[in-house]
């Protein structure tokens, strides 16, 4: 079955690309197996220069590359340009910072010499959505090839092209053939992969479905795994919240990415005493965004990737609706061409409903009224998932109980959940476990060595 992207402004097919063949997949890994036994063995100052050549490429390419991305996923030129200068950020700090995040550590025993090494494992397969085509491969690829990995690409299939524009600017910036590889793989030939003994790891960022079903093989093969999944991030408004502050980076935090974000911002717990004014504000901030063609200047939200996003979307709102909920703006999909579904915000929405109990993707933002800070921490935390969340108060006391009371992989405070190089990035729960990002996360995918002189 071909890779085909479809342009969601308008629902037409862009390109078709052919899948690979299991030959073509096994000629693949034996490439990047032998290249892999070459790379190991080059020095950071080596990888580091290939890099930032790849960085200082992607800087010089962005409002050709922005227009790749949102012409296969919709998201606006305006955040398509930011994410990729975002990757070339990330790729210059890896560049710089490598060297000092995978150092040999010494450590005081009984030996002459002793301590930690951090050895590079392999070929490392990324399995990446289609939400943030560039971004999540490169926050895989940069800190792996700079660890002295070599990387698989498994890219989503409606983002062929995304795919193969990084491949291709790895080799113009001078990596070699093999250490970074796109696979047009179906999904049958990607447990093979993972069973393949010349591959070592692998990494997904995807559904809690897809995330289960990867982990599963990767265990079954002894594999080391990292899983990025699903959320249903709260944001908490205490008290002691600054509304002015607060309103406009609550939209951001539902719609940023046409709403199609794990870390979006997804639940709104108010406490009782700023509700009433916290969703007039809201549903009139979420009402006033603009939606249409993403490469116009003045859209903030775009169309959703596929008709099927659109389609689950609305049935989910409808559900709610069906059981009591009470729609303040937005509510039904956008009637034209292209996937277009409005902002949202819905309230009373029932535990029980669509709504209520699974993953939002879409800027669709429920809202629910809370006694207290206790109470939206207990709220917050009656989810399955555990990937991020956020609190917005001033007063320090309650921005700490929320810090330490939220359990997510990550906590911001008065200000839109967001990833940077410096910080780990990860969940808990059915959010997944391993990090990406950070020195954490480059140490993922090395091999922990001590090692002891008498």
């Amino acid at each position: 079955m071909p890779f085909v992207a479809v342009n969601p402004t308008t629902g037409e097919t862009i390109a078709t690309y052919p899948a690979h063949t299991r030959d073509q997949v096994n000629a693949a890994l034996a490439t990047a197996h032998s290249a892999f036994a070459e790379w190991r063995q080059t020095s950071f100052d080596e990888r580091a220069v290939l890099m930032t050549r790849a960085a200082e490429l992607l800087e010089g390419e962005v409002p050709v590359v922005a227009q790749l991305l949102t012409s296969e996923m919709g998201k606006t030129f305006a955040a398509a340009k930011g994410e990729v200068a975002k990757c070339a950020m990330t790729m210059r700090y890896y560049a710089e910072h490598a060297a000092e995040l995978l150092a040999t550590e010494p450590v005081a025993t009984s030996a002459t010499r002793s301590g930690i090494r951090y050895e590079p494992l392999g070929a490392v397969l990324a399995i990446m959505p289609w939400n943030f085509p560039l971004w999540q491969a490169v926050r895989f690829a940069a800190p792996s090839l700079m660890a002295g990995n070599v990387g698989l690409l498994k890219h989503a299939p409606n983002v062929p092209g995304t795919a193969a524009f990084l491949e291709n600017l790895f080799r113009r910036a001078g990596f070699p053939e093999g250490v970074f590889t796109n696979l047009y793989a179906e999904i049958d030939v990607v447990a093979d992969i993972i069973a393949d003994d010349r591959v070592a790891a692998v990494t997904l960022t995807g559904s809690e479905r897809a995330g289960r079903s990867v982990a599963e093989l990767a265990g079954r093969h002894l594999k080391k795994s990292v899983m990025e999944l699903g959320g249903s991030d709260a944001f908490i408004v205490a008290a002691s919240a600054d509304l002015d502050h607060t309103i406009p980076l609550a939209v951001t935090a539902r719609v940023q990415n046409n709403g199609q974000s794990c870390i979006a911002s997804k639940r709104f717990l108010v406490v009782a005493s700023r509700a009433e004014e916290f969703l007039d504000r809201f549903s009139r901030a979420m009402s006033d965004v603009v939606v249409g063609d993403p490469m116009e200047p003045a859209t903030v939200v775009g169309p959703l990737v596929s008709a099927t996003q659109r389609d689950l979307l609305d049935a989910q709102v409808r559900d709610a609706v069906a059981k009591g909920a009470v729609v303040h703006t937005g509510g039904a999909p956008v009637e034209g061409p292209g996937f277009f579904y409005p902002p949202t915000v819905l309230s009373q929405v029932a535990p029980a409903s669509r709504a209520g109990c699974e993953e939002l993707f879409g800027p669709v933002a429920v809202v629910q009224v809370v006694a207290d800070l206790d109470e939206a921490l207990r709220v917050a935390n009656a989810t399955p998932w555990g990937l991020g969340g956020s609190i917005w108060a001033t007063d320090p006391e309650e921005i700490e109980r929320a810090i330490e009371g939220i359990e997510a992989g990550m906590v911001f405070a008065n200000a839109v959940v967001a990833s940077t190089p410096e910080l780990p990035f990860g969940g808990v729960k059915n959010s997944g476990y391993g990090r990406e990002l950070s020195q954490v996360g480059i140490r993922e995918f090395v091999n922990t060595k001590a090692f002891f002189v008498a």
